[in-house]
């Protein structure tokens, strides 16, 4: 959520920002400004009648004193009619207030100075790849033709059982799921993140709160009877552990770090994109979360950024930087990097981890701040997270890039301790 201040005193920086994200309804700046307008002419009122009803309480006294009753039952019946118009006033303060924040909350977040203008994927930024690509004496194959060869990935009985996007994990298959959760759990701790088990459903004042709602509803798997969410990524939950709290300023910088199942309509994906493990309704993901002052905060955002890139160089696989641009980085986004892998088998490149600060917009919709020691105010954090890593693209690009003609495949050395075996043959 931007700051109303703000808004007020920048409008057309603020609509700006709206069409460099790719958005239409600059007129929301215009009718964020109106109604605020209303807003304040409204508590402007409200005062002037509080201040009549203290008023015609005093004179009231004053006339009892006097013993002048007839008059002081015609003060009391003009402060009783004061007290209901004020009771009726507040009210109406008070659903104006929900409407005002509900405007807000269709605002975007504002793109960082440093973050390229552009339309969409093909105006984002490589800055850097890192790796080789491998190279084989064979035509490599395709992640889904290699799990069928080992039956690690069943999409058949999943979609048979639930739906298309939804498999089960066989044997090794499961094996190397589990191997790599515990992997990149553990390496997030050692890199100074406290492991969390969040839980994986939310409520609206949640989902609201980390910018899924009101901008991606239709995104997210709903339970209605129980007025809840599945959680798209461990980032809900996670960003929402300190809603409506005041840290200390020592406590800062808080790093979390989680493992959860994450779902996904995926509204719209078809095609070759989607197939085998490109793009599934219910993964695996490993998240990390940070809450930091906002004077760090961009300095935490190429810390995260390195801490993601870590679990790739570790799992040997070749890799991309991208910066993106306005208009491919999202409605709740500062700034935002992602990760992309190689894939051999499909020849073309998987996003693996996206990591984005979102200074304090995140913030002022849960109320998260601290108090700074040296003013003795309370600021609004700033929160970052970032992917570290997503499973179903990883393990793609393990299969596909370690096969062999005689259809093993090698698993990577800092994952044999955990797999249990140096191949799946």
């Amino acid at each position: 959520m931007i700051e109303l201040q703000f808004i007020r005193e920048h409008p057309e920086r603020v609509r700006e920002a709206i069409r460099r994200k790719g958005l239409e309804d600059v007129a929301v700046v215009d009718r964020v400004i109106e109604f605020d307008r209303d807003r304040r002419n409204h508590l402007s009122r409200l005062q002037e009648l509080q201040s009549l009803a203290n008023d015609a309480s005093r004179e009231i006294g004053e006339l009892m004193k006097a013993g002048r009753r007839d008059e002081a039952e015609a003060k009391i019946q003009e402060s009783t009619s004061l007290k209901e118009e004020i009771k009726t006033g507040e009210e109406e303060a008070r659903g104006m207030e929900r409407v005002l924040r509900d405007l807000l909350l269709e605002i975007p977040n504002i793109a960082h100075e440093s973050v390229p203008a552009g339309s969409g994927p093909e105006d984002n930024v490589v800055l850097e790849e890192i790796g080789k690509k491998p190279s084989f004496g064979f035509d490599p194959l395709p992640h889904w033709e290699v799990s069928e060869r080992h039956g690690l990935v069943d999409f058949e009985r999943g979609s048979k059982v639930t739906g298309a996007g939804f498999p089960f994990y066989v044997r090794d298959g499961a094996r190397l799921q589990r191997a790599l959760i515990a992997m990149m759990l553990d390496i997030a701790v050692v890199r100074g993140y406290t492991e969390v088990q969040p839980p994986l459903l939310v409520n609206a004042n949640s989902a609201t709160g980390t910018g899924q709602l009101p901008d991606k509803e239709d995104q997210m798997y709903e339970v209605g009877r129980d007025e809840l969410f599945l959680v798209p990524t461990a980032e809900v939950p996670l960003t929402n552990y300190f809603r409506d709290e005041i840290l200390s300023e020592n406590d800062l910088p808080v790093k979390f770090c989680a493992y959860t199942a994450c779902f996904r309509r995926e509204a719209g994906s078809y095609g070759k994109e989607v197939r085998g493990l490109n793009r599934l309704h219910q993964f695996d993901k490993v998240e990390l979360v940070q809450w930091v002052k906002p004077q760090h905060s961009y300095d935490a955002l190429e810390e995260m950024r390195e801490d993601a890139e870590h679990v790739i160089k570790q799992l040997g696989l070749p890799y991309r930087r991208l910066l993106m641009c306005t208009g491919d980085m999202g409605f709740s986004q500062a700034k935002k990097y992602d990760l992309e892998v190689w894939s051999a088998g499909q020849e073309k490149w998987l996003e693996v981890s996206s990591v984005s600060n979102y200074e304090s917009f995140q913030a002022r919709r849960m109320r998260i701040r601290y108090k700074e020691k040296r003013r003795q105010k309370n600021e609004f954090v700033h929160t970052l997270n970032g992917s570290a890593l997503a499973l179903p693209r990883i393990v793609a690009a393990l299969l596909e890039n370690n096969q062999t003609e005689d259809g093993t495949v090698s698993i990577p050395s800092s994952l044999r301790p955990y797999f249990g075996a140096d191949t799946i043959a």
